[in-house]
């Protein structure tokens, strides 16, 4: 009995060796990665900004998701359907537990939508369609909509689950306003079911996240840290980058795509963005804000939209000042946009001497003065793009009078209806869907439309066809109505589209990472080698 007993510790000791000796530890990958500005609070359901919401995918999840095509696809929720013209129902997945432990059910649904739709919420516009929220069962919700609400599924990409049981604990069930000063628990920490945690957090200097080790889902990288760091100044930014500090930056400037590329060790990845560049154009008032037209407004002159559009030379902004890498646009949505029409996607010819013809049938051959406002911290090569616009307008007598500004201030003065014509730039995010820019730019300006219509555009066709593919189910019907209101518009030049603008990421050349056109990294899409 002693001899087994000694030989079977032996056979124990032996194996216990030899796993130890094959024992290799998990290699740390810690990517550095540094952005033009810090993330604005932990808490995903206070700013409305595609840097803050991407930065939240990283620690929670949502009910749906979008995949490398910007399709929607399961996430917190296995499957949905439209049980109803306006109640979606959703199955949960089961077995989801949140970073403490606490196992995800229904009821965490039920509460962060909620808690997104509270009247101090804001974020409330963007599940504004939501009427109510109900729990059938542990793993399945219903969402009642106040209307048909087709593109619920896609809005939802962007509304991150919270645990309820944690909120009732720190006391942050009912949402803060941050950009009245208010602050939360939520503000600084997270409890989320994604793919990283919150390690620690320094605001405007340092945000680390650790690798969740129960994800329910399958990674798809390999990182077991990501440090982010804030660093607004281009030139800075790159610096951090080729001194081997920072790993990924994002952006990466035109200006130094060549400096990038040559440095051995790093590499330039670039392709369209979605969002569109564009100039709006100030057609309410009955006078100019700033022209020495007096008494009558000419921007309400549709010969003078269109003599602005076609004296803009797009392909000279796109070679000199994008550097090639810039994709010119005669419609206001890109071609990854749900509603996106290649028949409509043509530019109006440059032709300056068109265009000066039509000023002079529209009663003003020597042209005439008028305000412009761009922003300088907005777009890439905003600055640049708006200081090549002037000189191209000067050749057909319109002598623009070019304010440049953070879009910040540029912000309040188009909102205060005080801009004759200024820069935009409009990715339909979270909606990825043309009627996104129908009832945000084209909708005459109410309550719950118009939001970023300033301008005064209103046309009854438009409206009308906007509210019908607010409702409309049948997909083919929905695109026929959104090329038609496109169309009105296009025709009408109450919007000058100019291109979709680049995306450039910098990153060391051991780092994959996917680039797709929303320009929002997925880390979790990304590893080291």
């Amino acid at each position: 009995m002693r001899k087994s007993v000694s030989s079977l510790i032996s056979v124990v000791w032996v194996a216990g060796l030899l796993c130890l000796l094959s024992f290799q530890p998990a290699v740390a990958k810690t990517l550095r990665w540094a952005f033009s500005s810090d993330v604005a609070s932990l808490d995903p359901y206070s700013f409305d900004t595609s840097h803050n919401v991407n930065f939240a995918r990283h620690i929670h999840d949502a009910l749906l998701r979008l995949d490398l095509n910007l399709k929607v696809e399961p996430c917190l929720a296995t499957s949905w359907k439209a049980i109803e013209p306006t109640v979606w129902r959703f199955s949960l997945r089961k077995g989801v537990k949140f970073h403490n432990g606490n196992p995800f059910t229904a009821d965490d649904v039920v509460a962060s939508i909620k808690r997104v739709t509270h009247p101090n919420s804001p974020l409330k516009g963007l599940m504004q369609e939501v009427k109510d929220t109900r729990k059938v069962d542990d793993y399945t919700i219903d969402i009642v909509c106040q209307r048909p609400a087709p593109l619920l599924p896609n809005i939802l990409t962007s509304l991150m689950i919270m645990d309820k049981e944690w909120m009732t604990e720190h006391n942050c069930l009912d949402p803060i306003d941050p950009t009245k000063g208010q602050e939360g628990y939520a503000s600084t920490h997270t409890n989320g079911t994604g793919p990283f945690m919150l390690e620690s957090r320094q605001p405007d200097a340092k945000t680390v996240l650790v690798v969740n080790p129960n994800w329910w889902d399958t990674p798809r990288h390999n990182l077991t840290r990501i440090v982010f760091t804030p660093i607004k100044s281009d030139a800075t930014r790159v610096a951090a980058l080729l001194s081997g500090e920072i790993d990924f930056i994002h952006p990466s400037p035109l200006q130094d795509a060549e400096r990038i590329s040559r440095a051995p060790g790093f590499k330039l990845i670039e392709t369209p963005s979605i969002r569109t560049i564009m100039l709006m154009i100030n057609q309410e008032p009955s006078e100019a804000n700033e022209s020495n037209i007096k008494g009558k407004n000419p921007l309400k002159d549709v010969r003078v939209r269109r003599a602005l559009y076609q004296a803009i030379d797009m392909e000279a902004i796109r070679t000199k000042i994008m550097r090639g890498k810039s994709r010119n646009t005669g419609l206001f949505v890109a071609p990854e946009i749900r509603g996106y029409d290649p028949a409509l996607d043509k530019r109006l010819p440059f032709d300056p001497d068109a265009a000066k013809r039509l000023l002079a049938d529209a009663g003003y051959p020597d042209g005439f003065e008028i305000g412009f406002d761009a922003p300088n911290d907005r777009y890439t090569n905003d600055e640049k793009i708006a200081q090549a616009i002037v000189p191209m307008w000067a050749r057909i007598g319109i002598k623009a009078g070019l304010t440049v500004q953070p879009g910040s201030n540029l912000l309040k003065k188009r909102s205060a209806k005080k801009s004759d014509i200024w820069m935009v730039g409009f990715a339909t995010v979270p909606m990825f869907d043309a009627y996104h820019f129908l009832s945000n730019n084209l909708a005459t300006q109410e309550k719950t439309k118009g939001f970023y219509n300033p301008g005064g555009f209103s046309n009854p066709r438009v409206d009308e066809l906007t509210e019908k593919v607010a409702v409309e189910l049948d997909e083919e019907k929905r695109l026929k109505m959104i090329s038609e209101a496109l169309k009105l518009a296009q025709d009408d030049c109450v919007i000058i589209p100019l291109h979709q603008q680049p995306i450039a990421w910098a990153i060391r050349d051991n780092v994959k990472i996917t680039q797709i056109p929303d320009d929002t990294p997925r880390l979790y899409w990304t590893s080291i080698d």
